[in-house]
This record gives structure tokens, sequence and C-alpha cells, in this order.
């Protein structure tokens, strides 16, 4: 799955260890987090309504971590943050788990498939290289240094990793690019295709349905190929670049172009349905959860909507006074919504039958910088400004 490239920050900061607890402000009435998270971390006590939780942990995250929607993952009971170093921690306790130097790109995706986390090598020597999330282990790496320059992984599954490359030239200089497909077992190139001349490396935004490889880039195309062969299927054209996650849902494959949502069959690139905004507003990165699809617009108010007929269930346009989420978790009946550069931001929490807005996390620190939000069982975690804190999710 936001962020047309990397964000390279230089900053460092120093954060709390994992065994301080912050009170936090920023409640949707205005009032600090409540609620007192067990020491086990197993059960939580709810907040008073319209307050938010306190994290059950805080911990510092490495300078440079903040870049693509897919800079933080959750991998089993692992949660992991793209910097340098590489650190898996305890989703539940904070204790790190295991902590890798020189291994990450800072700011690069979190690409999971397979069981392994797929990474080009910080070292930019043009390999790709799997981890086990669990321990940190390298489990396989894929030489490519001699034919391609910075392969960039955009998916993955249990057979293959997809990467984006520079083609590299005689005299080094790479003015082309492939997009193709490194075979797990043998770390060797199953398939390349070359992309058109000029279009860009970075800004890739993808994901891999069954035998599907579905992306967007900044020539405003949205494409389709079969990860077996490579064969492209078919491709559109959109109204603007698009830097947003796309989605593909039962056979559909969801963007937002500009002011509309527009849906495609997975299969032939048929047009299914298409939703507008406000003439003046324009949709963010939508996201399906549960069935349903929710995405935000740039006037601040935030839709569900049946991600299978384009049909509207609810849109919230009582949030004027609240930051846009961009990226969203969902538990139970909440749903979850990290917001992109506003100081008064955070994670928001709704309630997912209605869009009405029950509490907002902020760190207190400030910062603009984006917040990101991932979700397993009853727990989340979150990034901001190079902290990662745990919450329960209430």
């Amino acid at each position: 799955m936001a962020g047309a490239g990397l964000f390279l920050a230089t900053a460092a900061l120093t954060g709390c260890t994992p065994e301080t607890e912050v009170d936090t402000g920023g409640g949707a009435e205005g009032g600090k987090g409540g609620g007192s998270p067990e020491p086990d971390g197993d059960t939580f006590t709810t907040p008073p309504p319209g307050t938010a939780p306190r994290p059950l942990w805080q911990a510092e995250a490495a300078a440079g971590a903040l870049g693509s929607l897919d800079t933080l993952a959750i991998a089993g009971d692992v949660v992991l943050v793209s910097g340098d170093p590489l650190v898996g921690r305890d989703l539940a306790t904070g204790k790190e788990r295991w902590s890798r130097p020189d291994t990450a790109v800072p700011g690069a995706r979190m690409i999971l498939g397979g069981g392994r986390l797929h990474l080009a090598s910080a070292r930019y020597d043009g390999d790709v290289v799997a981890l086990d999330p669990a321990t940190g282990d390298e489990v396989w790496r894929s030489r490519l240094g001699g034919r391609y320059n910075q392969p960039r992984p955009v998916g993955a599954d249990a057979e293959r990793v997809y990467v984006i490359a520079g083609v590299r030239e005689k005299d080094y200089s790479s003015s082309k690019n492939v997009i193709a497909a490194i075979d797990v077992r043998t770390g060797k190139v199953a398939w390349s295709e070359r992309r058109d001349a000029g279009t860009e490396e970075h800004g890739i935004h993808s994901t891999v349905s069954g035998r599907r490889l579905v992306y967007t880039d900044q020539r405003e195309n949205v494409t389709v190929r079969d990860t077996v062969t490579g064969r492209q299927l078919w491709t559109k054209k959109l109204s603007r670049s698009n830097f947003d996650r796309l989605i593909v849902h039962d056979g559909l494959v969801i963007v937002s172009d500009g002011r509309t949502l527009r849906a495609f069959a997975l299969e032939t690139g048929a047009e299914r349905w298409s939703l507008a905004t406000d003439e003046f507003s324009t949709y963010n990165g939508p996201a399906v959860l549960d069935g349903v699809l929710f995405v935000s617009d740039s006037a601040r108010s935030l839709w569900a909507v049946d991600p299978v007929s384009g049909k509207r269930l609810w849109r919230n346009e009582d949030l004027l006074d609240s930051a846009y989420p961009v990226q969203f978790a969902k538990a139970g009946n909440t749903l979850y919504g990290a917001t992109r550069f506003d100081k008064d931001g955070g994670v928001h929490a709704y309630d997912a039958r209605t869009g009405k807005l029950r509490w907002t996390f902020n760190d207190g620190s400030g910062s603009v910088e984006q917040w990101y939000v991932v979700s397993s069982g009853r727990r989340l975690a979150a990034l901001h400004a190079r902290k990662l804190s745990a919450l329960p999710a209430v």
C-alpha cells in the first residue's frame, strides 16, 4: 500500500523508553488520555467517553523512519518501522526483539509476502534482501547489481518479489527502467518487462492480488500485469498523478482520481462505477476494511462506501475542526484514521457505523509530520515524529 517518494529524515529524537507511560492530550472533548492498561498488556481499561486512551508503551523510532504509507507494519506479534537500524519490537510489550543496522533504506516500504520482509539493500548495491520478521535473520538475497540499479520492491507473494529497477548501461547510467519478478527460490529474475521511456521509478503505489500485480505511477496510469508471466493485461489513464494507496477488492481495482473514486474490473479494465465528491475537493487514498470502503476528502469529510456497487453508505461532514485521515485501521466497530501534516492531528477513532468522531490520540509533540497506524487484534501501532506508540484498540 502514501507520499510520492521517500522522505529521508535526518534529525534524531530522544524518545520515551518502552516502559514509559505518557498522558496524552487531544481527546475529542479536549480531555487528556485516560484509562490504565494492565501490566500484562492483555486487558485494557476503557477511558471515559470522548477521551483518548493512554499508550500501552512508547519507544523511539530511528531517524529517517518516516516515508511511504507502508513504512510501518506488523508481522505476527512484531511491529516493524522502516529506518536505520531496522528494529523489530514486541507489539504487546514494546521490548526490542532484534535490531539490524545498515539493512533498510530509511523510509522504504515494508513489503511483506510469503512470511518474509523484502527490502532493497541499504548498501545500494542492487541486492534485494528477505528477512524473517520474527528474528531479523536474513533468509534470502538476490544479487542483481550486475544488471539493474537500485531495485525497489513494490510487492511480494509466496513465489516472487516484484521490483522496479533501472537498467544499467555500459557507462553505469540508467535512463530506462523495468518492472521485474524475482523467484524467491532461486534469486533469479523470472521475468522482466521494459517500462515506457521517461516513466518514473518513484511514486509507485502497488498491490498483489492472486495472479495480478496492480500499480499506479506518476505518469497518470493504473496498470495490471500477470504475476507469472509479466504480461500486461491492461492499463488506463487517470486524470492526475496518483500519490495514494490503491485497493483491489472482490475483482475490482479501486483508485482515487482527483474528485472521483473509480472502480475497474481487475481482469478487463472496464469501469464498473465512479463516485464524485464536491467540486473543489479531492479524495485521498481509500481502504477496504471488513467489506466497507473508507476514504476521506480534502474538504475534511469522511466517507463509507459499498466497494462492490460504489453506493455511499454514509458521509460525515461535521469534521471541519479535525485533521483528515489518510490511513485507516479497524477493530470491532471502531475505525482508526492517521492524519497528515497537522499539529492537531493524530490517530482519530470513529464509530465505523456512523463516522462520528469518538476521540483523538495526539502525543503532544506539536510536530506536523504525518501519522501512521496499523492494527493487529486489540492493539494499534502508531508512528509519529520518530516516536512509536502502542494503543489499545477500544
